[in-house]
């Protein structure tokens, strides 16, 4: 699940009414779905956990592009995808190239806050972090003046500016993480309430920033808003970094963007005469107006950089009837490989939940498919790479498809299985959004199952994996988690899991492979995905994104260029 740099827009929701594509309502388009019933798929149990277990040894050093973990994670997965049944899904290849360019920041001063009176020094790691996705072979921030510019969001469609009357070219901008109504109990506000949008990620407030001449950012970290711990941001965020590699006529960027804990901004702007829950308060009202804090901080450091052509690996089942309409089946294969030591010493972030139990379901689901026989459409397996550093190998397939993304169904993207044991339910993020719910409705039946809708709405989990960057582009993607309410132990036994996870091994070196998991909730479901990604290969239907969406108009607008397909 990627936490780091993204070269991601903000999503534009201009509503389109297109023809050619989807002229029925949402109600006579749900009536008439067509969602055949499905058998179970003949699922193999080893193959999830031999591949998992493979692919999270040490051998392959946490699986970092570019690095030797990838030509294994390569080989493996071509051998296994061969076996299954699959044919090569680029022409003759299996793979995609894309291209990277790898920066490593080195020989960091502190970050200095100054003026007022005030003389702050912050440790790299302990009190902050920060990057440049410049290729400088220096980057020197100095006196350069801060602005705590509240959420850092910019929505004229919502009538909210957070930059407006303030000019921060050259300056260094503080800006809180999440939306101003993340604390909300519902999902109603100006930015859907406690269901976090692409405005709270921290993506998009350094993409803001650097439109608005900034020279650099600082996220105030803090936990809640945040979804996950400062280890989490220091281990992510520290040593190579991936970026896509920058064209002509690429946007914007800042010198700088980091983060801050919030012990450090808390002093930062007590030095300012400030008080960070005082302004956390102000920013979360519409018409806020930007503070200068009356400070200039400064910092330098070096940067090595490594172009790199990594790979997206993809396998195709062709299908029956309708071969050139493609159902997708995406997940991950990448991992963060060395990184911030365990107190043992072990510097490998193995990735064994996140995400090589995800990367295996692509193997095991494409034997279960080959079993049962093709089936009408054709079914694509895609393992991309760079999920981690921001959903670039999702983001350069979508922006680059070899299937025409109009000829593309629709999909399932799987990011991190739970491993202890079934639940009752499983997690729907972002449901509401599409027709698919349709889909996943029928197959949770036939398993016998229900749907529970994201527990942390303010996590924005929809944003943070790889079906995002094909939701930009218009295809509608289900993305469905592990469930939270356990058949044993209950919703109290899962939230437990979940947060023991979080705390202790997501995004770190001990995110390692375990001969006593227990694999019956893996398998459940996995035999959702299955029923799911079946359904759909064997549908004449070409399910949309519901009325009001945001990615509703890019698809209509698709789908009405488009000769064939939806």
């Amino acid at each position: 699940m990627a936490l780091r740099h993204s070269a991601l827009g903000a999503v534009t929701a201009a509503a389109l009414t297109l023809a050619g594509c989807q002229t029925m309502t949402d109600s006579q388009a749900v009536a008439a779905l067509d969602i055949p019933a499905t058998p179970p798929g003949q699922l193999s149990q080893g193959t999830m956990k031999d591949v998992t277990r493979a692919l999270s040894s040490d051998a392959f050093e946490g699986r970092m592009p570019g690095t030797p973990g990838e030509e294994k994670t390569i080989a493996l997965m071509t051998e296994r995808f061969k076996a299954a049944g699959l044919q090569p899904g680029n022409g003759d290849s299996w793979v995609q190239e894309v291209p990277l360019v790898e920066i490593t920041g080195r020989d960091y001063a502190p970050l200095t806050i100054t003026g007022k009176g005030a003389n702050l020094s912050f440790d790299i790691r302990r009190d902050w972090v920060g990057v440049t996705y410049r290729e400088d072979a220096a980057t020197a921030i100095a006196d350069s003046e801060l602005v705590f510019v509240g959420y850092g969001i910019n929505a004229p469609e919502r009538g909210w500016n957070d930059y407006a009357g303030v000019d921060v070219r050259g300056k260094t901008v503080v800006i809180l993480v999440n939306d101003p109504d993340w604390q909300e109990s519902g999902l109603n506000g100006t930015f859907n309430g406690k269901a976090m949008t692409y405005y709270g990620r921290w993506t998009y407030k350094y993409e803001e920033a650097a439109r608005q001449g900034a020279a650099g950012s600082l996220i105030v970290h803090q936990t809640a808003p945040a979804s996950y711990g400062w280890n989490v941001v220091e281990s992510s965020w520290t040593g190579p970094q991936a970026y896509a590699q920058r064209g002509e006529n690429a946007p914007p960027l800042t010198k700088m963007n980091g983060w801050l804990t919030e012990d450090a901004a808390r002093k930062v702007l007590t030095a300012a005469g400030q008080d960070l829950d005082v302004l956390t308060r102000a920013a979360q009202a519409k018409g806020f107006k930007a503070v200068p804090l009356g400070l200039t901080a400064a910092t330098r450091f070096a940067s090595d950089f490594r172009s790199i052509i990594s790979h997206n690996i993809i396998g195709i089942l062709p299908g029956r009837e309708a071969r050139q309409e493609y159902v997708m089946h995406t997940a991950h294969w990448d991992h963060l490989g060395r990184c911030t030591p365990a107190p043992d010493g072990d510097d490998i972030c193995n990735g064994a939940v996140d995400n090589a139990t995800g990367t295996a379901a692509l193997v095991a689901l494409a034997e279960a498919h080959a079993k049962a026989g093709p089936a009408r459409r054709s079914l694509v397996f895609l393992a991309v790479t760079a999920e981690e550093s921001g959903l670039l190998g999702a983001k350069y397939y979508a922006e680059n498809p070899i299937f025409p993304l109009a000829q593309t169904v629709g999909g399932i993207n799987m990011d991190a299985f739970q491993v202890a044991g079934p639940a009752k339910d499983v997690t729907v993020v972002g449901p509401g959004k599409s027709q698919l719910d349709q889909f996943l409705d029928a197959a949770l039946k036939a398993d016998g199952r229900i749907a529970t809708p994201n527990p942390k709405p303010e996590a924005g989990y929809y944003y943070r994996s790889d079906h995002f960057a094909f939701a930009k582009q218009g295809v509608p993607m289900l993305y469905i988690d592990g469930g939270e309410d356990l058949i044993v132990g209950g919703k109290e036994a899962g939230a437990a899991v979940a947060a023991d996870y979080t705390e202790n091994r997501y995004h770190g070196p001990k995110d390692e492979f375990n001969e006593a998991w227990d694999w019956s909730g893996v398998m459940a479901d996995l035999q959702l995905y299955y029923r799911i990604g079946r359904t759909l290969s064997m549908s004449t239907s070409w399910p949309n994104w519901n009325e009001g969406d945001e990615f509703k108009a890019v698809r209509d607008e698709s789908c009405a260029a488009s000769a064939m397909g939806c």
